[in-house]
């Protein structure tokens, strides 16, 4: 028997798992663990707040694939930690999170007045997939395998395992049996049925006009190339939810990309045939209902999703199937590739052809905006700028209310899984971090991170993580000294019409909507970044440059016009998605 702290036997299962990173505040209440870590290989990289290590996992374990790992210590850490699990569990991420728990004896329950003590399990329990409490030592591999076992079966998010301090720490001599992943968990894909393939091709290959909805679950599968072949196959347009963006290339004139919103709601109401694959159909995607989608009884349904929960959650399905969705492409591809000679693709070509007519036109009237020279500058300029200076495969990430929209809106994917927010929750600050979690899975690639000045006050100090790990991220600041989505808001319900006529208020006729100057760019030279300051637009290209230049984090402190920038492009639809639909 060799001896082993509850802490050891935790890091040499998840070596065991394949697990190379760790992201978390180091403490003495698991220092068993992160020292195992450290003498193992596995990198432990060091946020300066909890929060932040959740979407730095959560960043990373979307962006390659692998379980995303952070850590926190009891009471205090723990608690700065659920912001960040409670948006990684919403936006499906897969992350496992450790956490040290007070001694058993005056925790669980609490004795009265222990410190730095709450009911940490059972707060996590009503917002993760799983969250369990070890009890002692010997139970150690037995739970973790529970909690990987639930992080790997259906929809991603996130695990909790609770271990008191004196057993993450203590030694104890024990004969610990380390099993392989495949002895505990599912680790190959979720097979179709046959006859669930052959029905789908069948559907798809008879319909007039076909389409394919994408969600997460082709990010989580890997399933980019197998989604384009059966969209080629079939010709068939390709709309995503918000967080899918790109999966398939938006070069592709069978992409439907989201800023499109009203083409979105005309593709999906021309198709008599909807394959949809990874996706809840949320709010985010009209619920899948009228008027934004066909009558249910007018369109043939086919739902895939590794989650059964998710199967005729929102849409009612006409053929449900329970499968991985890049092996249920991979074997639909096949079995469209045989029957290609049936399909009558004329039809198919004529809709597609007036769709990219539809797309030209919006963005010719998108467009107009950059040709607004004006100081401080036009947010529009900011996404078309760094599309052009930034490598294709540069993951954007953004952060912020109107500044993700403007990005949205000005970003084309051209490189699948290259796209990161918090779709689903809309969590301000979290691209602080999710932008170092995105430089950690993809080394050597610069991070472009368009971020709101709001936003960007909830986590500054991340900027020091990013220059301390030589994550070569870009924080490029739209600063308009305002909360502007809810500055606007508050002028529509205070005075709508002085609004439509002047397109602002006075600053004294809206309610605390407005922000003193923080000037980003001094405050990011003074944790070692580049710092730049730019409010003309003809500046901002070679400032870019510059930053990339550097080789190192770099904040660019961007001047933009806050009256343009409240009137951020597609409003209208954003707030009629909170509508529940009429049709």
């Amino acid at each position: 028997m060799a001896e082993f702290s509850g802490g050891e036997v935790i890091a040499r299962m998840l070596q065991a798992e394949g697990v190379e990173k760790v992201f978390g505040i180091i403490d003495g209440t698991y220092f068993g663990f992160y020292s195992a870590l450290h003498r193992l290989g596995i990198e432990i990289v060091t946020p300066r707040h909890e929060t932040s290590a959740a979407h730095m996992a959560g960043a990373y374990a979307r962006l390659t694939g692998k379980l995303g790992v952070c850590m926190a210590s009891n009471g205090p850490g723990v608690a700065n930690l659920l912001p960040g699990l409670v948006v990684e569990q919403a936006d499906g991420n897969r992350v496992l999170a450790i956490t040290s728990a007070r001694r058993p004896g005056i925790m669980y329950p609490d004795r009265g007045g222990t410190y730095q003590c709450f009911d940490q399990a059972g707060v996590i329990g009503k917002i993760a997939k799983l969250s369990a409490a070890v009890s002692s030592f010997e139970r150690v591999p037995e739970l973790l395998r529970k909690a990987l076992r639930r992080s790997y079966e259906g929809r991603p998010g996130v695990v909790h395992l609770d271990v008191p301090e004196n057993i993450m720490n203590g030694k104890v001599k024990a004969d610990v049996a380390f099993w392989a992943p495949h002895q505990y968990r599912q680790t190959g894909p979720i097979e179709p049925a046959t006859a669930q393939v052959t029905r789908a091709a069948q559907l798809l290959i008879e319909a007039g006009a076909p389409m394919i909805h994408a969600g997460s679950g082709i990010i989580h599968s890997g399933a980019f190339a197998a989604l384009r072949r059966v969209a080629e196959l079939l010709h068939a347009p390709v709309t995503t939810s918000w967080a899918a963006r790109g999966v398939l290339p938006e070069t592709s004139p069978l992409a439907i990309p989201m800023p499109h919103v009203k083409l979105n709601h005309k593709v999906r109401n021309d198709a008599d045939a909807v394959l949809i694959l990874g996706s809840r159909i949320g709010e985010t995607d009209w619920w899948g209902r009228p008027p934004y989608w066909r009558q249910p009884a007018e369109q043939q349904t086919i739902q895939v999703d590794i989650d059964g929960d998710m199967l005729g959650l929102n849409k009612p399905a006409d053929l449900a199937v329970l499968a991985d969705a890049r092996r249920f492409l991979e074997l639909l591809g096949d079995e469209i590739e045989r029957r290609k000679g049936e399909i009558n693709l004329e039809g198919r070509r004529t809709r597609v052809a007036g769709y990219a007519k539809a797309m030209k036109n919006d963005r010719a009237g998108w467009d107009k905006a950059l040709s607004d020279m004006s100081v401080p500058m036009h947010p529009a300029h900011i996404a078309a700028v760094c599309r052009t200076v930034f490598p294709e495969d540069s993951v954007l990430v953004a952060d912020g209310g109107n500044a993700t929209i403007w990005a949205m809106f000005y970003h084309q994917v051209k490189v699948p899984n290259t796209v990161l927010s918090t779709f689903k929750f809309g969590m301000l600050g979290a691209g602080m971090a999710q932008a170092v979690g995105a430089a950690v899975a993809r080394p050597g690639k610069p991070v472009c991170c368009i971020i709101g000045d709001g936003a960007m006050g909830f986590h500054p100090q991340e900027i020091e993580t990013a220059v301390r790990v030589h994550a070569q991220v870009v924080y490029i600041v739209l600063c308009d000294k305002q909360w502007g989505m809810v500055k606007m808001n508050q002028q529509f319900m205070l005075r709508p019409f002085k609004t439509m006529l002047f397109k602002h208020l006075d600053p004294h006729e809206t309610i605390n909507a407005d922000l003193g100057e923080i000037e980003f760019d001094k405050l990011g030279s003074s944790m070692g970044a580049y710092g730049e300051r730019v409010s003309d637009p003809k500046q901002l290209q070679p400032a870019l440059e510059r930053a990339l230049a550097s080789g190192k984090c770099a904040v660019i402190h961007v001047d933009v016009d806050p009256v343009k920038h409240m009137w951020a492009p597609g409003l209208i639809h954003f707030k009629k998605m909170h509508e529940e639909p009429k049709g």
